[in-house]
C-alpha cells in the first residue's frame, strides 16, 4: 500500500475545561478590533459576556453580532457582513453551535473578499486567506471549529449549500467542554450523533489514488492514514461518552469525551469528506425541516448496510474502537445506540412523505461531490432503493 496522509487544521487548537479563559491573550496577539458572531440566546449568556470582558481587558474594541439564524440563510450572512464593515474588524470570533461558526466563517470571507455567498459555492473557490478567525464551539457535533466548510441554506435552491476551502479553517480554535454543560439532552444527542456520523463516513469514505497534488485539487481527498487515525479516535470517544452525556448533562467526563470526539471527527472529515448519508440528508432536511444531525444519523445504518460488502475491514476496526466483538455487531449496535438517545429510525419518522422518495433520491444523486466519496457506487435506481429502505425501515433489502 502507498502510505498517504494529509491533514488540515487550525494554526492553534486548545482543548480542555477552562480554556475559554485564554481568549483575551490569544486575541490580543492576532487583532485589535474583534467582531463576535453569535446568536440571540448566547448574546445574553454569562459565558459570552465573560468573553467580551476578556477582550475589553486585553484592549480590543468589540462588536457583537447576535443575528445568526439556524442553518445560516444566505441573506443573513450577507446582511451581517454589510453591517460589520463600518466597524472594520481585523478579527472575527465565532461563538456558538455549528450555525454560529459557519456564519462567522462566511462573514470573515465576505469582509475579506467581498461579493456574496453564492460567489463561493463549491470547492476551492475562495481566492485567498480571510480575516483571522477564532472559533469557540458551545455544542459538540459539527466540528466546524476545525473544518474547511461553511454550510448555508439557500432558499432559491431549497437546499443547503457548502463553501469548501482550506482558507475557511479557523486560525485558532478553543474547545472548552464546560461550554457544553448547559446543552439540553435532545441537542446533545443530535449534535453527538452528527459527530459520530462524520467519523464513520470519514473512516469508510473511498480511498483515492494519492497522486501528487491531490490535496490541492480536492478539498476532500477521501480516507487516508491521518484521517483514519482521527476518525477511529473519535468513534471510540463518542461511543464511550455520548449516551452518558445525554443521560446526565453534568457528567464532565462524558462531556469531555463527546467534545473531543466531535473535534477529532471534524479533523477527519475535513480532509476525507463525508458521503451518501450527507447527500441524502440535504433534500430530506429541506422537505422535513428537521435538524441535520437527526437526518444523517437516521440514514447512517442504511448507508452502512449498503456499503458493508466493501468495508469489512473498516467495520472490524470500528468494532475494536467501539469495544464490540466483531464487524457484524457494528451496525446493530449503532442502531441501538441511536435509538437509546432518541434518533428516529426511519425517514417516515422524520416526517418525509412517501411520494417524495423519488425526489429525494434524484436530489441526493445530484450531490456528486458526496456520492463520489461513497465507497460503494450508487446509480439512480440503487439510490432510490436506499432511500425507500430508509423510509420503510428495512435494511434487509439492501444486500
Amino acid at each position: 500500500m502507498n502510505l498517504f496522509g494529509t491533514l488540515r487544521a487550525p494554526r492553534e487548537l486548545l482543548f480542555g475545561a477552562g480554556q475559554r479563559h485564554a481568549l483575551g491573550s490569544i486575541a490580543a496577539r492576532i487583532g485589535r478590533r474583534a467582531l463576535i458572531v453569535t446568536d440571540t440566546r448566547l448574546a445574553a449568556d454569562a459565558d459570552l459576556l465573560s468573553l467580551v470582558r476578556q477582550l475589553d481587558e486585553a484592549g480590543l474594541a468589540v462588536m457583537v453580532d447576535s443575528s445568526t439564524l439556524p442553518d445560516v440563510p444566505v441573506d443573513s450572512a450577507m446582511s451581517s457582513s454589510v453591517g460589520a464593515r463600518s466597524f472594520e474588524p481585523d478579527l472575527v470570533i465565532g461563538v456558538g453551535g455549528g450555525s454560529c461558526l459557519d456564519m462567522a466563517k462566511c462573514v470573515a470571507l465576505l469582509l475579506t473578499h467581498g461579493g456574496q455567498p453564492q460567489d463561493y459555492y463549491g470547492e476551492h473557490t475562495v481566492p485567498g486567506p480571510v480575516i483571522p478567525l477564532i472559533a469557540i464551539p458551545t455544542t459538540a457535533g459539527t466540528g466546524s471549529e476545525v473544518t474547511p466548510v461553511a454550510v448555508l441554506s439557500d432558499a432559491e435552491r431549497s437546499l443547503k449549500v457548502g463553501i469548501s476551502s482550506p482558507h475557511l479553517i479557523p486560525t485558532v480554535s478553543i474547545c472548552d467542554p464546560e461550554l457544553t454543560l448547559s446543552c439540553p439532552p435532545r441537542l446533545t444527542a443530535i449534535a453527538g450523533a452528527d459527530a459520530l456520523t462524520h467519523a464513520i463516513e470519514a473512516f469508510t469514505a473511498i480511498r483515492r489514488d494519492p497522486v501528487p497534488g491531490i490535496s490541492q485539487e480536492r478539498v476532500f481527498v477521501g480516507k487516508n492514514e491521518l484521517s483514519d487515525h482521527f476518525a477511529l479516535s473519535a468513534i471510540a470517544l463518542l461511543w464511550q461518552g455520548l449516551e452518558s452525556a445525554c443521560r446526565n448533562g453534568a457528567d464532565h467526563v462524558a462531556r469531555e469525551k463527546v467534545m473531543l470526539g466531535s473535534t477529532l471527527a471534524g479533523l477527519a472529515f475535513g480532509v476525507a469528506g463525508t458521503a451518501a448519508a450527507h447527500a441524502i440528508q440535504y433534500p430530506v432536511g429541506a422537505l422535513t425541516h428537521t435538524p441535520h444531525g437527526l437526518g444523517v444519523a437516521c440514514l447512517m445504518p442504511y448507508v452502512m448496510t449498503w456499503n458493508a460488502p466493501l468495508m469489512r475491514d473498516e467495520l472490524g476496526r470500528i468494532a475494536q474502537a467501539a469495544g464490540l466483538d466483531g464487524p457484524d455487531d457494528v451496525i446493530p449496535a449503532l442502531v441501538s445506540l441511536f435509538a437509546r438517545i432518541g434518533i428516529p429510525g426511519t425517514l417516515r419518522d422524520l416526517g418525509l412523505e412517501e411520494e417524495r422518495i423519488d425526489w429525494v433520491a434524484e436530489q441526493g444523486s445530484g450531490i456528486t461531490r458526496l456520492i463520489q466519496n461513497n465507497p460503494r457506487p450508487l446509480n439512480p435506481q440503487e439510490m432510490r432503493n436506499l432511500v425507500a429502505a430508509a423510509y420503510r425501515g428495512d435494511r434487509s433489502c439492501l444486500n
